[in-house]
């Protein structure tokens, strides 16, 4: 079995072939993406200030109401992809190892985005930035630990 045929299995099931470990830490991930959207979505300034300290209080009343906006549809746009995460979850798990590199691949993207185009912030860095190395080395692991097929899937008839 290919890499990429463990990344796009065909047909997608709800079967993890991968290590139980990769499969129990896609729940935390899950239930993360999906509390961090519906914040961004919910909180009166997206989590701008609240969260990631950027001085809304500094703008004007139209910039900030901008920059909230901005964080609030931000917000619906991880809610939808977090709640794609919860379905890959709860009925394709063969998908799982496509979605630790998808996710993976998002926490280079921000981190790259954010070096050319920094936010300005009160603190010295937003929470989420400080969570994204962290989390991209957690995501790495699960990811290579969900390609390694678990001795039960290589039992016959497992």
């Amino acid at each position: 079995m290919t890499i990429l045929s463990r990344l796009i299995p065909s047909p997608a099931s709800n079967v993890f072939p991968g290590q139980k470990v990769a499969l129990y830490a896609f729940i935390p991930l899950c239930l993360m993406l999906v509390v961090r959207s519906t914040i961004h979505l919910a909180a009166p300034d997206g989590g701008a200030q609240s969260i990631a300290t950027i001085p809304l209080d500094q703008y004007s009343e139209g910039g900030a109401m901008n920059i909230v906006a901005i964080f609030s549809q931000w917000g619906l746009s991880q809610l939808l992809l977090a709640l794609v995460f919860v379905l890959v979850l709860i009925r394709y798990r063969s998908l799982i190892p496509l979605f630790y590199f998808l996710f993976m691949l998002e926490q280079i993207g921000r981190a790259t985005v954010g070096h050319f185009k920094p936010i300005e912030t009160l603190a010295a860095a937003a929470p989420g930035e400080n969570g994204n190395l962290p989390l991209l080395l957690i995501a790495t692991l699960m990811f290579i630990l969900s390609l390694i097929p678990s001795k039960s899937a290589q039992e016959p008839g497992a």
